[in-house]
């Protein structure tokens, strides 16, 4: 097994690895492989029932454990496993009637509950203000029903271990559409969804022409009203500009690649990061091959592995289709169309790791050859193996309706490549995310005593110390500048390729986009970085560019969009603007005289917890925790305690307090809980954070009445200093600090991922 990183081991531990009822890790990574491997495996014994199954496991997790080859989350968490769902990638009908729509609430629940995301189409919902004939009322609108949709969200946790997300598509031409746009202008708002617009052929030949286009009532496709398509246009420009939402999806594109159009129907959405468009009811499983490990050195130099990249397609297209075969559907209808279609999706991770090796600018011709060059290669040689797979197993079920059977060769699964946003896969592989260019070459990690330890890509490190630059106090130079462009000390040919997201051109980053398209069955998740000067016509004409260049997608982000970013890549800003913001110490504000509050009693396995959460006008800003009787661990609860009401008092958001308390478990407590009903948390953090978050809608139902009524004026809060300011919501906004390990966050797909820890979040 190849030595794993200490990220990647961490990010196991938190994440992957099985654990007992009292939260204890009982599995090691080896483990983890091993029990994914037998579990895949065991696929082949419905088409062979004497199938050598454990020389298959040996091969599956050599390719794992090796590291050329890791498929999504859901497989790794859950393959051998009671809970079993496999899948990362869900889509869910929308249909206009009550019934309906709480169907599919109810559903996507139970998705994330099993670790899936959801994509939602609310195209077919009636606009705001239609008539109502049932009820002689008014609709509400699809966007008061995303927020119903967004709270499901919120109330359930994905086992612990991830965290509920979704896509939100409107067609453009819906009549609700200039609302949904600007429907995340409040990045409060929604937090729970990636919201892009599903945009037409007609609508983008009438932006090209500056001419009208028609909004059409989803009930009964009439002509509602006549839009300006530029104004429209520009309308999501200014928002993706804004900050990065919506994104935009090119739907009858995804129509065209549709093979089974004519029996199935139209797509009509995506999963949460937009690169797996879907049917109603569809799932798709993902993996990614890891391009890093697809090198091999000659005469000093590193080229290809065609041969090796070749045989990991072959067994990664195997043991994707194997995990249709052992999976456990968290709905019926998903079972049906999943197995109707067989979609897989293989994609790759490493690329921009790739390319440094290859010694070869992200940001140049041949940097779109290798891409084109590579991924047309591993789509070939993924068809053909599925072709191989059909001869043995069949095709699947709607073959001889789908556009495929015009080719004559039966396919065993509809779709084969997917590029999609590697997230903590690629921490585990040590590669870089997806087909992204790296985001920093070195970055600086506060450790204790206030040291500062500069994390440098490994291969750049390896380059600098055989050139002779490398130094700590130039990694933590580079770490501050974001960029080698103005580092004196690092030699022009090793700054043409070791190129960062942000020397890297809007247009390049489409382009890269644009090759990888080419040769993917599905869709590419790429995000295109902005720097924070960039204006909205560069954001609009790339955008057209995406367009022109037959993407299926785009997502884009402007530096520091965001009113929760804290952090830039770099130190200053270009053409002689303000300093960038960085972090300084916060102050706590004194306590208040005068506070209001609750104290609830809280049983735990020690006995009884008396928790005191109390506020003021400005918010909660103590509390306390008090064991009833002898027993227990009083000082670790004062403890916490005390670093709560420090936080609150210093601005956090309680909100980011009570996500990182709700959930952490207390062997005591957790196995009285069993025996024991009036035990109804896990742990005393647990029920600070419950008791917390009951405060928190107490406080915020006060002010709201209190805003009703004005008798009381709202109080103005000043922004802390140095551009440091509260966070609306959880801190997970790109370049804040990661809220469980401090590290800066990266954007990825339209989400939001810490590649220390492997904390992520989307909407």
């Amino acid at each position: 097994m190849t030595r794993l990183s200490k990220n990647a081991v961490t990010v196991l531990e938190r994440r992957y690895l099985a654990r007992n009822e009292a939260s204890e890790l009982i599995e090691t990574p080896e483990g983890m492989f091993r029990r994914v491997a037998d579990a895949i495996a065991a696929g082949d014994k419905k088409y062979d029932p004497g199938a050598d199954t454990a020389a298959l496991a040996d091969k599956f997790y050599e390719i794992m454990t090796e590291l050329l080859f890791m498929p999504n989350s859901p497989t790794l968490m859950n393959a051998g496993k009671p809970l079993g769902q496999l899948s990362a990638c869900f889509v869910l009908p929308v249909a206009d009637s009550m019934p309906e729509i709480f169907e599919a609430v109810k559903n996507a629940a139970l998705i994330h509950k099993s670790g899936g995301g959801t994509g939602f189409s609310f195209s077919r919902l009636r606009a705001s203000g239609a008539t109502v004939r049932s009820t002689g009322g008014v609709a509400s609108g699809p966007i008061s029903f995303m927020k119903v949709f967004n709270a499901a969200t919120e109330a359930v946790k994905q086992g612990g271990t991830r965290r509920g997300a979704n896509m939100g598509i409107l067609r453009v031409d819906h009549p609700d559409i200039v609302d949904f746009i600007q429907c995340k202008k409040d990045t409060s708002e929604i937090t729970n969804f990636n919201i892009s617009v599903g945009l037409t052929e007609k609508f983008m030949e009438a932006v090209e022409r500056n001419e009208e286009y028609d909004l059409i009532d989803p009930r009964d496709k009439s002509v509602v009203a006549r839009k300006n398509a530029r104004e429209v246009f520009d309308l999501i420009v200014d928002m993706a500009w804004n900050n990065g939402e919506p994104g935009i999806v090119f739907l009858d594109r995804m129509n065209r690649d549709n093979v089974v159009r004519e029996v199935a129907g139209e797509i009509e959405s995506t999963n949460p990061c937009g690169e797996q468009p879907l049917l109603p009811y569809e799932s798709c499983n993902l993996g990614s091959l890891n391009l890093a490990r697809m090198l091999r050195e000659k005469d000093g130099k590193y080229e290809i592995d065609y041969d090796l990249l070749g045989e990991t397609v072959d067994t990664a297209i195997h043991f994707l289709d194997n995990v249709i075969e052992v999976n456990k559907y968290p709905l019926p209808q998903i079972e049906e169309m999943t197995l109707a279609t067989r979609k897989i999706g293989l994609g790759v991770m490493g690329f921009a790791d790739m390319l440094y090796r290859l010694g070869i600018p992200y940001n140049s011709e041949e940097g779109i050859q290798v891409a084109n060059d590579v991924m047309g290669f591993i789509n070939e040689r993924a068809h053909a193996a599925s072709i191989a797979l059909a001869e043995k197993r069949g095709a699947f079920p709607l073959y001889e309706k789908s556009t495929l059977a015009a080719g004559g060769k039966p396919y065993r699964n509809a779709t084969c490549t997917t590029i999609a946003p590697t997230g903590t896969i690629s921490i585990i592989c040590g590669a870089s995310s997806g087909v992204e260019p790296l985001f920093a070459l070195s970055f600086v990690r506060n450790v204790m005593d206030d040291d500062e330890l500069p994390q440098v890509d490994p291969y750049f490190a390896e380059v600098a110390k055989r050139e002779g630059f490398y130094s700590d106090a130039l990694m933590r130079r580079i770490a501050k500048e974001g960029t080698l462009a103005h580092i004196d000390e690092v030699p022009e040919h090793v700054k043409r390729v070791f190129v960062t997201a942000h020397d890297i051109s809007p247009k390049y980053h489409i382009r890269m986009q644009s090759a990888f398209q080419r040769h993917t069955d599905n869709a590419v998740s790429k995000t295109v970085n902005f720097r924070n000067e960039a204006t909205r016509e560069e954001v609009a004409e790339v955008f057209t560019l995406a367009y022109k260049l037959g993407c299926k997608g785009v997502t884009i982000y402007r530096d520091g969009s965001r009113s929760g970013q804290v952090l830039y890549v770099g130190d200053k800003k270009k053409d002689g603007a303000e300093a960038a913001p960085v972090v300084r110490a916060v102050t706590p504000r004194p306590r208040p005289e005068i506070t209001r509050g609750i104290t609830e009693k809280v049983v735990i396995g020690c006995g009884n917890l008396y928790v005191t959460v109390n506020y003021d006008d400005e918010g909660i800003c103590e509390v306390f925790a008090n064991l009833g009787r002898a027993g227990g661990c009083p000082s670790q609860s004062e403890a916490a305690s005390r670093l709560i009401s420090t936080a609150l008092r210093s601005g956090m958001d309680v909100n980011a307090v009570i996500e990182q308390l709700k959930g952490i478990r207390c062997l005591s407590t957790v196995r009285q809980r069993a025996t024991n009903p009036n035990i109804k948390v896990l742990s005393c953090p647990d029920a600070i954070g419950k008791v917390l978050e009951k405060v928190a809608k107490i406080k915020a139902q006060e002010d709201a009445e209190r805003m009703h009524s004005a008798v009381i004026p709202p109080i103005e809060k000043e922004p802390l200093t140095d551009g440091c300011e509260v966070m609306d919501g959880a801190p997970a906004e790109v370049g804040a600090p990661c809220p469980e390990c401090g590290a800066q966050l990266e954007h990825e797909g339209g989400c939001v991922i810490c590649r220390a820890c492997g904390y992520s979040k989307c909407g």
